[in-house]
């Protein structure tokens, strides 16, 4: 009798969950309505793209003013990396040259060679370092400039897009029926699967 009733219940269990398939695509049509809002379009799911990005983008295409903002802030980003990335190159052989140096004087084998060198490095790394403090200083500046700018310009975005998408909230309302139909339907399939012998 179990060699009957298992491939009964498989089969059973195959065709409810074709049918269900069938169904759940028709459901997930119905889940919202249809109404349209100019960001429907953009609101759909874009792999690895974020979503207050994909509605910022959307109200800038009609908006000059923030479409001038937008590339004013990404150039001064791009402009900061080019000038910080070019003193970056200057201090970076110093430092590579002065970390290079005491690595060689460790090689040394007479402790008076090695002392005399030692502290003419060190005197030259501490007259370069107070040299080049307030070009440092002034990165710095730069740098937390830049952080401040993209945090507020960050908080400006999620304002601007809010709004926007508290209309497609409000424009694609979800419903329950769909959902309480198919929770009934798995119900009787429960059902029948607990009375099955």
């Amino acid at each position: 009798m179990k060699k009957i009733l298992y491939p009964l219940s498989l089969t059973i269990l195959l065709f409810s969950c074709t049918e269900n398939k069938s169904e759940t695509t028709s459901v997930a049509d119905n889940v919202v309505d249809n109404a349209a809002t100019p960001l429907s379009g953009s609101l759909k799911s874009k792999r690895g793209q974020d979503i207050i990005d994909q509605i910022y983008f959307e109200l800038i295409k009609d908006d000059q003013n923030l479409k001038a903002l937008d590339d004013k802030i990404e150039n001064t980003n791009r402009e900061a990396a080019k000038v910080i990335s070019e003193y970056n190159k200057i201090l970076d052989k110093s430092e590579l040259y002065y970390r290079d140096a005491r690595y060689h004087v460790n090689s040394i084998s007479d402790s008076l060679l090695k002392k005399e060198i030692t502290k003419a490095i060190e005197n030259s790394s501490d007259q370069y370092l107070s040299k080049i403090k307030h070009v440092k200083d002034l990165i710095a500046q730069v740098n937390a400039n830049e952080t401040r700018m993209n945090d507020l310009y960050t908080v400006f975005k999620t304002k601007k897009t809010l709004p926007e998408i508290e209309k497609y909230q409000n424009a694609h309302p979800l419903k329950s029926d769909d959902l309480n139909t198919f929770i009934n339907k798995q119900h009787q399939l429960l059902d029948e699967l607990k009375n099955l012998k």
